[in-house]
């Protein structure tokens, strides 16, 4: 089983807090709302996930979250550039994918 997390988004609605970086590593209690996502999806022994990426600070996440291994997992990183509609993320990770498994969560 692999896990998705799409990560993009301008955050538009959050600003002036996105201004300096992505909506989902804004955080929430002592955290990044995003690592919450991770975290459910490490626990629940999903440990090979690929995290979608738009180009609205990518580094910054790819910075924080690293390959991984901090969080007991193997992360790959999927850039899809400018932000897409919804539906055409899912056709991104068929590469990592392949014939397994996954879920995925927005």
């Amino acid at each position: 089983m692999k896990g998705i997390i799409l990560h993009g988004g301008a955050g538009t609605r959050l600003r002036p807090i996105t201004h300096t970086g992505p909506k989902q590593l804004i955080p929430i209690g002592n955290k990044p709302m995003s690592q919450y996502t991770l975290e459910y999806l490490t626990n629940s022994g999903i440990r090979d996930i690929a995290i979608i990426l738009d180009d609205i600070y990518p580094e910054k996440v790819r910075e924080y979250y690293g390959d991984g291994s901090n969080f007991n997992c193997s992360i790959t990183y999927i850039n899809q550039g400018k932000p897409l509609v919804l539906l055409m993320r899912f056709n991104l990770p068929t590469d990592f994918v392949g014939n397994d498994k996954f879920v995925d969560f927005l």
